[in-house]
């Protein structure tokens, strides 16, 4: 039997046909290639070379053995290659989801930095409802889901990405404009635009009334926190909106303005349960979190949430 390391060194010599080029092919002393050589001949019982005017050729009972050894090598090739191809992505592919708070702004800042780790890789996003999100990861059509809220399910854990506050969106111009911050008895005091308090992501927005028991109106309900900044921007009302859809100046047109009242929400990453996660979809999340901590990174994120335990 032949060690790899046996297979190299006569093969190196088989390509160079001396044991000074086989020992710079290899990068080690030609003393010990010769040893090497020697002592593979002498444990099989055969010869490989034979030398004539300095330099080795294969004899012909080793002919068949360099054949063997040329499709080892190959087969090597083809696994170097294919670990190549892994490392740049370009044999995976990424299916991810994400509510469309977290899609708009911190979702595309998190692929940019994965597409730079794995140039080749192949990348599906798909923006999502609470019901369909369920279904994708169930389904095994992507392998995680950006939430901003969690909820109770036997299929499902939750790992967390961060938290966030939310703030008071108004057209520039608009009277509210130029305060450092406003209360809730303030905001309702305009037409509000929203979402349906009784979606769970509108029920982060409504939250803040509920808790301080105020009556309220959306004069105009959207499904989706980049509407309602649209609207505002026209001029047709204001609204409360969470600080990753308008974070890095990602919604021109508004003024953005801090709340009195705390307005603390968590957001998280939804897996299958029991699922393993690739390593592509780790680093995804990875940078997602990254992303959106740095929003405002005097948070901490969420200390509760049902999930696997990170790796170290």
């Amino acid at each position: 039997m032949m060690t790899l390391r046996q297979i190299e060194v006569i093969r190196a010599v088989m390509v160079t046909g001396t044991i000074g080029g086989a020992a710079k092919l290899l990068n080690v002393s030609a003393p010990g290639i010769s040893r090497l050589v020697k002592y593979t001949e002498k444990s099989l019982g055969l010869r490989f070379f034979q030398r004539q005017n300095g330099r080795y050729f294969p004899t012909p009972e080793a002919q068949n053995i360099f054949e063997q050894i040329n499709g080892v090598y190959k087969k090597v090739d083809d696994l170097s290659e294919t670990i190549s191809n892994i490392g740049r992505g370009a044999l995976s592919e990424l299916r991810i989801g994400s509510v469309p708070s977290i899609s708009q702004i911190m979702v595309p800042r998190a692929i940019e930095q994965v597409r730079r780790r794995y140039p080749e890789l192949r990348i599906d996003i798909n923006i999502l409802k609470l019901e369909e999100a369920i279904d994708y990861l169930l389904l095994d059509r992507g392998e995680c889901v950006a939430m901003s809220y969690r909820l109770e399910h036997p299929g499902l854990d939750f790992l967390p990405l961060a938290s966030g506050e939310l703030f008071c969106v108004v057209p520039d111009g608009h009277e509210l404009a130029g305060c450092k911050q406003v209360s809730a008895k303030q905001i309702i005091q305009y037409p509000l635009i929203g979402i349906d308090p009784n979606d769970p992501y509108g029920r982060i927005m409504a939250e803040i009334f509920a808790r301080n028991k105020l009556k309220y109106d959306i004069t105009i309900r959207a499904r989706f926190g980049t509407t309602v900044c649209a609207l505002v921007k026209a001029g047709l009302g204001i609204a409360v909106i969470d600080q990753f859809t308008v974070a890095h100046g990602g919604y021109p047109g508004v003024a953005i303005i801090k709340i009195v009242e705390p307005t603390r929400f968590d957001t998280y990453v939804a897996v299958k349960r029991g699922a393993p996660l690739s390593l592509h979809v780790e680093n995804f999340i990875a940078c997602l979190r990254a992303e959106m901590q740095a929003i405002n990174p005097t948070r901490n994120p969420p200390a509760k949430a049902q999930g696997r335990p990170r790796k170290t």
